[in-house]
């Protein structure tokens, strides 16, 4: 309610000048102004979120602290939900794009998978505190302002993995009547349920989480069975 209320009372603001584009082709000052106050909310936003704790911090001391008005903070994120997954969006986006990169239509199966979650484990690792946050309220996120870039990179990750599982399947390294995109996300919930259950973990060791998700993954693909063109 007291979130509400506060954003109720921003909507009230008269408009900063954050809210006015810059003219096309010509980034000056005010361009750079709106990019400093908002690294100036991620990084303030970042910091309380660890320092006090996601429930305990309010839209209004991240305003405050990262010295920008409470309109300001809502024309990038409705919630702080959203705030953290704005923070959390831009990494995941770069970490995808690597991912993507490092498939191999010929390499091995579970070669391929790990390509894609290890620099996705590596990102987690930055910062544990944040990322079990991210992790904890990525559930039914579903609305807000940065939920479509989230959910569009989640998608995009499953169809990856989809797509190596197809190109398993015609190099005959594994037989399946199922979809591989069914396959794909499959192994999607394998990755998500081995890397909550690796951030628990009092001590983020890189490699023995990899090794974890590996066995769990090399369980799956022996289920899959090889190139008898059967389902085992």
């Amino acid at each position: 309610m007291v979130e509400r209320d506060t954003r109720e009372h921003a909507r009230r603001e008269p408009a900063s000048d954050d809210a006015t584009a810059a003219p096309r082709g010509r980034p000056g000052r005010r361009e750079k102004n709106k990019e400093d106050k908002l690294r100036r909310i991620k990084d303030v936003a970042r910091e309380l979120f660890v320092s006090k704790g996601f429930d305990d911090t309010t839209i209004r001391q991240i305003a405050t602290r990262a010295d920008v008005g409470l309109g300001t903070v809502f024309i990038y994120a409705a919630t702080k939900r959203d705030l953290l997954f704005l923070i959390a969006n831009e990494g995941l986006d770069e970490v995808a794009s690597t991912a993507a990169a490092s498939v191999d239509p010929e390499a091995a199966l579970i070669d391929n998978l790990l390509g894609v979650f290890g620099p996705h484990y590596a990102f987690f690792a930055r910062q544990p505190e944040l990322s079990r946050l991210v992790l904890r309220e990525m559930a039914f996120y579903d609305s807000g302002a940065q939920a479509g870039s989230f959910q569009k990179t989640r998608e995009a990750l499953i169809e990856l993995l989809g797509t190596i599982v197809r190109h398993a399947a015609e190099r005959r390294e594994i037989a399946t009547d199922e979809a591989p995109q069914f396959v794909g996300w499959t192994i999607f919930c394998i990755y998500q349920v081995e890397l909550r259950r690796w951030l628990s973990d009092g001590t983020i060791d890189l490699e023995s989480g990899l090794d974890r998700l590996r066995r769990a993954l090399m369980l799956l693909i022996r289920g899959l069975g090889s190139g008898s063109g059967t389902t085992r």
